[in-house]
């Protein structure tokens, strides 16, 4: 199981019933978070925040190693571009795998769109299928997405989850990309 965390006091409470710890992208700069995430013993993944190019996630990496992380995970989950609006520049996930990380694609949080619904985020699930395809032809080692039952219906970020239908479709997907020689594992 895997969670965020949203500050320092919340890391070991969080580690002693979790297998690793997330970071959410907007918080991924934040030093204080990432050295109580890595003491906790537990592997962190990063979410890249979409003002963060993917180079520069090396720094997060540094700071997560220093602290003695056990493990570092990175995710993408796209770029701002404009108001509203992420986009997924596949590059990245080449250029972050350059740390010596495991990659992660957020197949799902890549189609929101930030705040366009007035107070809440939109999204356009329909892309998460063909982003994640992408993704895997890329070379990842790994995707995240959130399913739901009911995905108009979610608590939390409705616009962007897929019906179960459609994440064992991600998943059947990904799994035929494998047998061509991806490299997600």
């Amino acid at each position: 199981m895997i969670t965020d965390i949203h500050l320092p006091e919340q890391a070991n409470e969080t580690a002693a019933v979790c297998d690793a710890l997330q970071i959410p992208a907007f918080l991924c700069r934040q030093t204080d978070l990432l050295v109580a995430a890595a003491s906790t013993g537990r592997p962190v993944m990063v979410k890249k925040g979409q003002f963060v190019a993917p180079q520069d996630m090396s720094a997060v990496v540094d700071k997560l190693v220093t602290a003695s992380a056990a493990g570092v995970l990175l995710c993408e989950r796209g770029t701002m571009f404009g108001y509203h609006n992420l986009v997924v520049d596949m590059r990245a996930l080449v250029q972050m795998r350059a740390t010596g990380c495991p990659v992660i694609f957020d197949a799902t949080h890549s189609t929101q769109l930030p705040s366009a619904n007035g107070q809440v985020s939109s999204g356009q699930r329909e892309f998460a299928l063909p982003l994640a395809r992408a993704a895997c032809a890329v070379g990842i080692d790994g995707l995240f997405f959130e399913t739901h039952p009911q995905p108009d219906k979610a608590i939390s970020d409705a616009a962007v989850q897929l019906p179960i239908n459609e994440a064992c479709k991600l998943v059947a997907d990904a799994a035929k990309l494998v047998a061509l020689g991806g490299e997600i594992s």
